[in-house]
């Protein structure tokens, strides 16, 4: 049995939680050309309604502004409400926010960890448990997570961000066991390095890192196939794939040598 793709985006209803900056924002930027019904949610509503404005100039499909904080469940619920009572339902929801501070074990911070695992693990708990009742109402709908790669294996200054991302690897492959026989399709999305208001506080040389829409290009390519697992760039991506079937003694070698940070 394969899970669904999508023929287009056109006149799809699209719930981007993440949308004011970096993939979150490419990727609202592109469907809402394509002509989708675009909710945009973030902390950052001036940034939301900047999107709105050149959505609107461009004649793009409509963007309807439902700003939320993912760490608060009732802001969701409350968004997610704001789109029923609009929109009568949803299509997809697409999680992109999450937060990143780097932290090794000489700087180990719990509040900063906490802080990580709320908005990466917890955020995005909280919103599928939010819309997953009407879509396995509606025998239909897509369900994509943006995680990231550091979720494969444990790597240098992610002592908190790799657990969070490595939950989400977790979440996402259950639900999709769960779900594909309900119609409910699953993605699970896994970049690399992205050039990104979070990446751009780190200090160490980043392997083939990307544009923010070269990374929604892989998104929405990887959702309209039906791909469940969609990981980019393959030269990055398959080789951390690669390293994480390794032994560790190797593992291990292998991130000293590579990926010094």
């Amino acid at each position: 049995m394969k899970q669904n793709g999508i023929d287009t985006f056109f006149g799809k209803r699209i719930w981007i939680i993440g949308a004011s900056s970096g993939i979150g924002e490419a990727c609202a930027n592109a469907l809402m050309a394509s002509g989708a019904k675009v909710a945009l949610s973030a902390r950052r509503v001036e940034r939301l309604n900047i999107m709105a404005a050149k959505a609107k100039d461009n004649h793009w499909g409509s963007a309807l502004i439902v700003p939320l904080d993912v760490t608060e469940q009732s802001q969701v619920e409350e968004g997610y409400q704001t789109i029923l009572n609009l929109w009568g339902g949803l299509d997809i929801l697409l999680f992109v926010s999450g937060v990143y501070v780097p932290l090794r074990a000489d700087n180990f911070e719990y509040e900063a960890a906490k802080k990580t695992i709320d908005a990466n693990l917890i955020g995005p708990m909280g919103a599928v448990a939010t819309v997953l009742p009407h879509m396995l109402r509606a025998h239909c709908g897509h369900i994509a997570i943006v995680g990231s790669v550091a979720g494969y294996s444990g790597l240098p200054k992610a002592l908190a961000y790799g657990p969070s991302k490595a939950g989400i690897i977790n979440f996402c492959e259950t639900l999709y066991y769960d779900l594909l026989p309900t119609g409910v399709s699953v993605h699970m999305i896994s970049p690399g390095f992205v050039a990104t208001e979070a990446t751009a506080q780190n200090d160490f040389y980043m392997p083939a890192l990307i544009s923010a829409d070269q990374a929604a290009q892989a998104i929405l390519q990887g959702m309209k196939k039906g791909k469940f697992d969609i990981h980019f760039p393959k030269r990055f991506s398959g080789f951390l794939k690669f390293l994480r079937i390794l032994p560790y003694p190797i593992y291990f070698w292998f991130v000293r040598r590579f990926l010094a940070i």
